[in-house]
């Protein structure tokens, strides 16, 4: 992807965020009260919500679709495509969605601040350029060598001699994926820089749509090329279907890129091949990469990790379990830890730019209290209601209550790291911004050894469990040093005031999740297990829980949650006056 812009007859471009004409470059650098900084951050985490919630809630739907056509113990079929998928998923996340995301959105903000659009565009056109390059050459390399890798990442899976084969199978398929999706978030990182978060956080929504319906289809095709039978040849044929889920990936992957395009266009950039690893922008941007890739890594590969140690329990299942539990806690990091983040980063990174730490401290303390009021509460609401909301999305067709009981087990153990997750990602990335890779890299590295200790030492006890406790006491201790090191290094980050608010937010929280407890508890004895006992169970529960963080929280005058109302209230009142 190539992007310039249209210097030479420059125009107004629409934010089709608020249907507004963008601001002039120059009137970035200006600062901001305090106040409006917070509100600036939350009303676009706000927007990066909305749209990441809607493809949380397709992810959902897809992870439904593999719960009915593929289960989890009754095939090998979707043990092999967690493995699969998770190689060049890993690489998504540590190379495009994470590393490049927060190393080019650094360098990209400063470039606007510091130097003019024409050379920021143009440092867009040789990282993109870039990226179809090395990444080409990595997708061939992961295609030649995918036995090696498959047996490095899974090597229980050698035992099984077609289930290896088709996680071989499946990973030459989906490797391409990553080169779709570093062009994706290479242009996302161009529109977020440019405070443009809308249309990027609905990509991954296209995404979910293209690996569904793609997916399927040819799943359909590969099963019965009549179309006479669909579903039936799916559920009969879990091994040829699963290979047209493959393909969805990819049907997916280039959805999320193409759909970036008209945003791009409309602000007036285009794409020009230009290639030089030797540009200074490149290699800032490549040399915060670097560690960044390590800094970015710990969640992702400590994941990655447990899939190694699943592989090696008996039977099929574990694999899966791990991973139906830890895409169902991706929902709120991605509602909320990843669009805080998201919202962030451009302005911190301009703020470090103009050397003005009082407001870089204000904005990333404000966003880390944010991040812990949405997802304390959410862990403790995934602790106490895993198993009914499990079983209302997932029990169905080859997911049967066993795997729904081992599921949850597993999702509760990780939810326990949950506010960390959310937190490191919004911290790692902040350290880029002050110039700092190594830091974040240094602990990952701590981060991954102690994993890898932890696993060794509870997968015996706890099997699957055990791997999601460790995952999570890592995220945990990635974020308290993460704090720890940032706070000394910018002279404080409001440290008092986020200790007593996260105080006041466990106290609602544990509140919430006794009524959560009592109300489930009670429709789960009335009302049995049908499908409209399942719904009433996990939305009344929710509900109620909700309501009742919401009255505590205010009594308890939590800050944060009238900066997060006020920005719901007002989005839903401009809904309303459009």
């Amino acid at each position: 992807m190539r992007i310039e812009s249209d210097a030479m007859n420059p125009q107004p471009t629409l934010d089709e965020d608020d249907g507004r004409p963008d601001k002039p470059t120059k009137d970035e650098s200006i600062p901001k009260p305090a106040a409006a900084r917070s509100a600036s951050v939350a009303r676009s985490a706000g927007i990066v919500s909305a749209a990441v919630m809607a493809s949380r809630v397709l992810g959902l739907v897809r992870e439904m679709v593999f719960a009915y056509f593929f289960g989890a113990s009754k095939s090998f079929a979707n043990d092999a495509y967690v493995i699969a998928f998770r190689i060049p998923n890993l690489l998504r996340d540590l190379f495009a969605e994470g590393a490049l995301s927060s190393a080019f959105v650094t360098v990209f903000s400063d470039y606007l601040v510091t130097k003019d659009e024409r050379e920021a565009f143009r440092l867009s056109n040789l990282i993109a350029t870039a990226l179809i390059v090395v990444l080409g050459v990595l997708v061939v390399l992961g295609i030649i060598f995918a036995p090696q890798v498959v047996a490095v990442i899974a090597p229980g899976f050698e035992g099984d001699r077609a289930k290896f084969d088709l996680t071989v199978r499946l990973t030459k398929i989906m490797m391409p994926f990553i080169l779709l999706v570093a062009l994706a978030a290479q242009a996302m990182g161009v529109l977020n820089a440019r405070d443009r978060f809308g249309v990027p956080a609905m990509a991954s929504m296209f995404f979910n749509v293209g690996s569904i319906i793609g997916g399927l289809a040819t799943a359909a095709l590969l099963t019965d090329s009549t179309f006479s039978h669909p579903i039936r040849s799916i559920v009969e044929k879990p091994t040829e279907g699963i290979i047209g889920m493959a393909y969805g990936v990819l049907i997916g992957g280039f959805l999320q890129y193409v759909v970036q395009w008209p945003s791009l266009r409309r602000a007036g950039f285009r794409y020009r091949p230009m290639l030089s690893f030797t540009d200074p922008g490149v290699r800032r941007i490549f040399a915060l990469m670097g560690p960044a890739v390590i800094g970015a890594a710990a969640v992702q590969v400590n994941v990655l990790v447990n899939s190694n140690f699943a592989s090696n329990l008996p039977g099929s299942g574990p694999v899966s379990w791990l991973s139906y539990s830890f895409r169902l806690m991706q929902f709120p990091i991605g509602v909320f830890g990843v669009a805080i983040a998201t919202a962030t980063l451009p302005s911190i990174s301009r703020s470090a730019a103009r050397k003005d730490m009082n407001e870089f401290r204000h904005t990333l303390a404000g966003s880390i209290r944010l991040a812990f009021l949405l997802t304390i509460p959410s862990a403790a609401g995934l602790i106490v209601l895993g198993r009914p909301i499990i079983a209302l999305i997932y029990e169905r067709g080859h997911f049967d209550a066993a795997d729904t009981q081992h599921t949850a087990a597993a999702l509760a153990f990780y939810a326990v790291g949950l506010a960390g997750y959310s937190a490191v990602r919004i911290l790692a990335p902040a350290f880029y911004a002050i110039n700092d890779a190594r830091t974040p890299m240094m602990i990952s590295l701590l981060s991954m050894a102690t994993n890898f200790v932890m696993n060794w030492m509870l997968v015996g006890v706890l099997q699957e469990r055990g791997l999601a406790l460790s995952t999570s006491t890592v995220a945990l201790m990635n974020f308290g040093l993460l704090y720890a090191i940032m706070r000394r290094r910018v002279d404080g980050i409001e440290g008092r005031r986020t200790a007593i608010t996260v105080g006041k937010i466990l106290a609602a929280s544990v509140v919430m999740g006794v009524v959560c407890w009592a109300i489930s508890s009670f429709i789960g004895r009335i009302a049995g297990v049908s499908l409209a006992a399942r719904t009433a169970n996990v939305v009344l529960s929710v509900s109620a829980g909700a309501g009742v963080f919401y009255i505590v929280a205010s009594m308890l005058g939590i800050q944060e949650l009238k900066a997060a109302t006020d920005v719901v209230v007002s989005r839903f009142a401009r809904l309303l006056r459009r």
